[in-house]
């Protein structure tokens, strides 16, 4: 059963600190077709680079080149955001999910980005864009079963950029019935 929480307490900074990834949801409520709707919601995996607390109720995190610009996108949209932290550890079990508002700044006009330079992705696939800020409204955490018990092997280098899933001349694949 899930647990909801004001703000990020002590076993889920304990998850968010030791994460090596966390996953990034946001929607454009722009593109929004009926009043219940928030438009399409683009999923981001981060890998290798730090989600920094810097309170109770705010983290923020270097946005790198590699995965679009649709987060950033969606921010200045005002749209919602859930940032999700999985434990693939084999012995702790857990997901924590962080909902808010986030803003996107430019990484020379950030007033957090010389703290967020000292600790940045390990392998950095390029210079960092910007800055995301989430301001959270709510945790929460649950039990986390769902997820595999994974090691991480090593962190992608730009050599590693796959293009057999990005051409879209792929063949359709069939509909099962």
């Amino acid at each position: 059963m899930a647990t909801y929480h004001p703000a990020i307490t002590d076993e889920q900074a304990a998850l968010i600190r030791g994460a090596a990834m966390f996953f990034v949801a946001s929607a454009d409520p722009q593109l929004a077709s009926g009043p219940n709707d928030v438009g399409p919601v683009n999923v981001s995996p981060k890998g290798g680079v730090p989600l920094h607390i810097l309170g109770p109720n705010r983290v923020a995190y270097l946005d790198y080149r590699g995965s679009g610009n649709e987060t950033a996108r969606h921010c200045a949209a005002g749209g919602p955001i859930t940032v999700m932290v999985c434990s693939f550890e084999e012995e702790d079990a857990a997901i924590v999910r962080l909902f808010g508002k986030a803003h996107a700044t430019p990484l020379a006009d950030s007033p957090l980005a010389q703290v967020l330079l000292l600790r940045q992705a390990a392998e950095p696939k390029g210079p960092a864009r910007q800055v995301i800020e989430v301001e959270i409204e709510q945790t929460m955490t649950s039990c986390g079963y769902g997820v595999p018990v994974m090691k991480l092997v090593r962190e992608r280098k730009t050599a590693d950029r796959g293009r057999r899933y990005k051409d879209g001349k792929g063949a359709r694949v069939p509909v099962s019935t």
